[in-house]
């Protein structure tokens, strides 16, 4: 049933899945089988989740997009002025006419999903554990305007590696986590949950689960709170990986907010500079309000549409890509991958709730967002093409002294796991090498 929080939706038979899980038994599921060790102490209870929303909360969204008042077409033949109606309109079509919801929820389902309190906060997580043994635990963590949907296709490759072309050495055990006010995870009520808290709430997840090593992934959000873990070290912690790192030299960062930049930048450095130029003089619009005044944006909780632009518009290549998907042609994001997304934020009314993570880090923040933070671990950097900014090896070496993977795929942007699963996996596989080697 429809509900604000992740306890009104947990399926009835959590007795049953949570007497066999404590006794260890597997349940067998999308072809891989899994298990969930429960915490013994007091307080640290693990609880089953399933995901169902009513007819009429679909009946009611549908409702919604039909009576959207469009506005007049933009007054420029691009997309300089923002999401082109268009490619609104197309999405909306699409939405009223072919996306089917239920696909998406039980795809959802047919992966272990649980519920558990830290901090006073439930979190919602999947996690698979691999049927090889000696598997690497990995906690992999999403942005805006994304959540758990993004790392779905990954999964099966990541946890089975023996199903899609890796062998039994490669396997990964995986905990995705929502963010806090994102997905099925509780809504904060008070400020506070910036990236520092967020990953001690991680490190507290992964010893509940019983894991005495493991590694962590982000990009996006996802990488300032797997940064953090490696900052705060929490005992088994071995490394990370990003897939949108935070490498900015002082002096570039510095130089971004003059417009000009500085001698001596190699061709890969010019590129980064060039990206993130562009992006912080016409892309940065979405952050500003919610580093601001995330509270005023009543609209995208009332229209689904204006909640579906909101989330388009993060940045210029994956827009395109979206924006060429609903043109028909086959690339990264299918439209219904952006539409499960956006569906997801609407039942779950998670728009404003979400953005606040921008606001609650604006209170606190030192820095720039990608300047760099010191980790003294071992990272591994992913750096793709279509990123809001390509991270340059020279760059990526001088951020992180403990540098044991860099690579930069041939295609690929903001949403990585999502846009390109089986390149990601690659990555993943390549990237934790040497740290398997370690344990």
């Amino acid at each position: 049933m429809l509900t604000n929080s992740p306890t009104d939706v947990i399926d009835h038979d959590r007795r049953k899945i949570l007497a066999a899980t404590a006794l260890g038994i597997t349940i067998a599921g999308a072809g891989n089988l899994f298990t969930s060790h429960l915490a013994a102490a007091a307080g640290d209870a693990v609880r089953p989740f399933r995901v169902s929303f009513p007819d009429e909360a679909l009946v009611d969204l549908h409702r919604r997009v039909a009576a959207t008042r469009w506005p007049d077409h933009e007054t420029v033949n691009d997309d300089s002025q923002g999401v082109r109606l268009t490619t609104i309109q197309k999405l909306a079509q699409y939405w009223q006419t072919r996306h089917d919801w239920s696909k998406i929820e039980a795809r959802l389902n047919s992966f272990p999903q649980f519920v558990t309190e830290i901090d006073g906060l439930d979190f919602h997580f999947i996690h698979v554990r691999s049927k090889h043994k000696n598997a690497l635990p990995m906690i992999v963590t999403h942005g805006w305007p994304g959540s758990i949907i993004e790392q779905l296709k990954i999964i099966e490759p990541l946890t089975n590696p023996t199903a899609f072309g890796g062998s039994a050495s490669d396997a990964f055990d995986l905990v995705i986590p929502s963010l806090p006010g994102y997905g099925f995870s509780g809504k904060p009520t008070a400020p506070g949950w910036t990236p520092p808290r967020i990953a001690r709430a991680w490190a507290t997840l992964m010893q509940r689960l019983g894991y005495t090593h493991y590694v962590a992934q982000g990009g996006d959000w996802g990488n300032a709170v797997s940064e953090n873990m490696a900052l705060q070290q929490p005992e088994g912690l071995l490394a990370i990986h990003t897939n949108m790192a935070a490498t900015v030299p002082a002096d570039v960062s510095k130089a971004l907010g003059t417009g000009i930049a500085p001698a001596g930048l190699s061709p890969d450095e010019r590129r980064a500079w060039d990206q993130l130029s562009d992006f912080f003089k016409n892309g940065l619009g979405y952050a500003i309000e919610m580093n601001c005044r995330p509270q005023t944006l009543y609209g995208i909780v009332d229209s689904p549409i204006g909640l579906a632009a909101w989330m388009l518009d993060h940045d210029i290549r994956s827009y395109r890509m979206i924006a060429r998907s609903f043109d028909g042609q086959k690339e990264g994001l299918s439209p219904d991958d952006v539409l499960d997304n956006v569906t997801l934020y609407w039942l779950t009314n998670t728009a404003i709730s979400s953005a606040r993570l921008y606001w609650d880090t604006a209170q606190v923040a030192k820095g720039g967002f990608f300047d760099v933070r010191g980790l003294q671990i071992p990272v591994a950097v992913s750096a793709f093409p279509d990123e809001i900014y390509q991270v340059p090896q020279s760059w990526a070496e001088k951020a992180y002294p403990k540098l044991v993977h860099y690579n930069r795929p041939a295609k690929g942007g903001h949403f990585a796991a999502w846009e390109q699963p089986a390149l990601f996996v690659e990555e993943m596989r390549a990237s934790f090498k040497s740290v398997r080697k370690s344990i």
